[in-house]
């Protein structure tokens, strides 16, 4: 019952409990005996919210469109100096250098759903980096819980730095035109949202989902335009939405903000029932819009 149970037979109660899980209120048992306590059926629909990465996979390895491989590069003030990142290149008979797009992880470290992201921008026309910001402690280790609690270990600044450090690495890199998008996802919206106001005018582009605001007194750096992506039912990172939103629009930062009906947060993630298809579809096609628009031209 737990591997195919749909989205909306899911109690909202469970829901909350997964995004408490999911943000480090608690681990996996407490999660499982919470939900189990909660309602009858509650360990069913808990069990169900966990992520099934092989039925995830959009673009597959071999795909002929473009190719992808992992990296090694200096990352001077992160977590120890190097990075590790998985680079999806498109294969192109007339294309040397392509706009670069840097993709950030969730709070769990390079997962294989980032990765088919990563792959799915290199299909679009892109050089995409998806960066694992647990390659310094041993890499993503195969499975979320484990890579939460490597990543809740890690120094914030230096972490952000090992991104950061990302982001020039394949704007730099030789196969790119020079121009740099930014997406990421739950903690990496977060990032992407720091990131723009750290990068100011080295970055054109900006499409956070469900990610925290950045400080009010970063907000003047930021340059890139930005297409901003909630879940309706996400009121932790909805909360700082408003201010941010004050304060990008007084800075004169071209934007968008979209809140997508009868979402939760992580609704663009295919491989748990809060993937919400026509959500996912439609904030996956402003995305594409705004990089096409920003970095192709």
């Amino acid at each position: 019952m737990s591997q195919n149970l749909p989205a909306q037979n899911i109690d909202p109660q469970i829901y909350a409990l997964y995004d408490e899980y999911c943000h480090g209120a608690m681990d996996r048992r407490e999660f499982l005996a919470k939900a189990s306590a909660l309602l009858v059926g509650g360990m069913a629909m808990a069990q169900a919210l966990f992520p099934r990465y092989a039925e995830a996979q959009t673009i597959s390895f071999t795909d002929a469109r473009m190719k992808a491989n992992y990296v090694k590069y200096a990352s001077p003030g992160g977590s120890s100096g190097e990075m590790r990142g998985y680079l999806a290149q498109p294969v192109s008979a007339t294309q040397t250098k392509f706009p670069a797009v840097l993709v950030i992880h969730e709070n769990r470290g390079l997962n294989p759903y980032i990765e088919d992201v990563a792959r799915r921008l290199a299909t679009a026309g892109f050089l995409a980096l998806a960066p694992d910001g647990l390659y310094p402690v041993g890499g993503y280790p195969g499975n979320d819980d484990d890579g939460k609690k490597l990543q809740d270990g890690l120094n914030p600044a230096k972490l952000q730095t090992d991104m950061l450090n990302s982001a020039m690495f394949v704007k730099n890199h030789a196969l790119s035109s020079g121009k740099l998008g930014l997406t990421g996802f739950c903690w990496g919206g977060g990032i992407t949202n720091e990131l723009a106001a750290e990068l100011g005018d080295a970055v054109q582009a900006g499409a956070p989902y469900y990610g925290l605001a950045t400080a009010p007194d970063k907000v003047s750096k930021i340059k890139a335009e930005l297409v901003l992506h909630f879940a309706e039912t996400d009121p932790r990172i909805n909360a700082t939405w408003p201010a941010y939103e004050t304060a990008l629009k007084a800075q004169g930062v071209k934007l968008q903000g979209h809140f997508y009906a009868g979402t939760q947060h992580g609704f663009h993630n295919n491989s748990t029932p809060r993937f919400n298809q026509a959500a996912a579809d439609l904030s996956w096609s402003r995305t594409l819009e705004l990089f096409n628009r920003t970095l192709k031209s």
